[in-house]
């Protein structure tokens, strides 16, 4: 996989988990414990990113 198509893989997985943590925590559908799972998903998927397009 190319750095470009593994961004562009890793930037929809981002943005699906920004999503669903959004409809989560407006509904309160998932407990606090899944929030910070869907929360530490998201943070590592945009760590992984700056790190492929910064070096």
């Amino acid at each position: 996989m190319t750095t470009k198509a593994r961004l562009a893989e890793l930037d929809r997985r981002h943005h699906a988990l920004k999503q669903q943590l959004e409809e989560a925590l407006k509904h309160k559908s998932l407990d606090d414990l899944e929030i910070v799972e869907l929360k530490r998903q998201k943070l590592h998927l945009k760590d992984e990113i700056e790190r492929l397009t910064h070096g």
